[in-house]
């Protein structure tokens, strides 16, 4: 049977609400909000505004981990001060969880290439999750979307390296590309059995750089905006995405974000991730 993923060419902070309402799923207990608090100096990331009104509609807390690379995020007494100098806790209640450790450690037994996933300990204390990703692309996964959330958004910073680096956290920036991106497929597969089912995820088709939120210096955006998704499947709506670059053979940038995905194999983490059987490739796109 194919996913749902509802889409819509409008995109304001009003119409993602109406969205996570139309797609009918109730997060219930502690909620987890994914999303991502943006690193210094980056022009592109998706603002606490922009969100405000689906997070204060679901309720829950805003969780992040720390990053893996050197700036402004890689130690929690940095990140605290980038959250607060974008905004976050002005509006919602933030959740570093991996500010301390130890990490949780998820099991993955049937991982392609890593059998552990390191997380943020403070994942233990919520019920449900919501991905707010902001798709585009991305200089090490040629793209960036629900996947990319679940994974490397929600490992710990040793978790970060440890997908990286496909089990070897000292070959982060070296490991042989299609292992790293497997990875990042068997490290997702563990957050989506960790929730059982009790998770949402939009993606959103706007400022679409081929570079991530997590670069400070980053170009501007390549493509014109496209539009928001929203799906109970995070393999079906990062290859929506896909498929809508794809189909807009009119728009001048198309050529230079594909040139990024497409570097970097950034098709083979939704392969993977297929391959380990926790979504479809096979969806419905309703437009609404």
């Amino acid at each position: 049977m194919k996913s749902k993923v509802y889409f819509s060419k409008a995109i304001t902070p009003e119409k993602v609400l109406e969205m996570y309402q139309t797609l009918g799923k109730e997060l219930t207990g502690n909620i987890a909000i994914k999303l991502h608090s943006g690193e210094v100096g980056n022009q592109n990331f998706l603002r606490p505004e922009f969100w405000k009104p689906v997070i204060d509609a679901v309720g829950g807390t805003v969780v992040e981990c720390n990053t893996a690379y050197d700036g402004e995020r890689n130690t929690t007494e940095k990140h605290w001060k980038t959250i607060e100098y974008h905004g976050w806790n002005k509006y919602f209640t933030v959740d570093l969880m991996d500010a301390e450790g130890p990490d949780m450690v998820l099991e993955i037994p049937n991982g392609a290439r890593i059998k552990k996933n390191y997380v943020g300990k403070n994942m233990k204390n919520y019920d449900s999750l919501l991905v707010l990703s902001h798709f585009k692309g991305h200089p090490m996964g040629g793209y960036g979307g629900a996947l990319k959330q679940l994974s490397i958004g929600i490992a710990s910073s040793f978790g970060k390296a440890y997908i990286h680096g496909a089990g070897v956290p000292e070959e982060i920036w070296t490991a042989e590309q299609d292992s790293f991106l497997e990875s990042m497929a068997d490290a997702a597969s563990s957050v989506v059995k960790y929730f059982k089912g009790n998770a949402v995820y939009v993606n959103v088709m706007k400022n679409m750089s081929v570079d991530c939120d997590c670069c400070a210096v980053a170009e501007d955006p390549c493509m014109k905006d496209i539009g928001i998704l929203i799906s109970l499947d995070p393999i079906a709506i990062d290859q929506a995405c896909i498929d809508l670059v794809y189909a807009a053979k009119d728009d001048p940038g198309q050529q230079h974000l594909l040139e990024r995905i497409e570097s970097r194999h950034g098709i083979h983490t939704i392969e993977a991730a297929e391959k380990l059987g926790f979504g479809s490739r096979e969806y419905e796109l309703i437009e609404i």
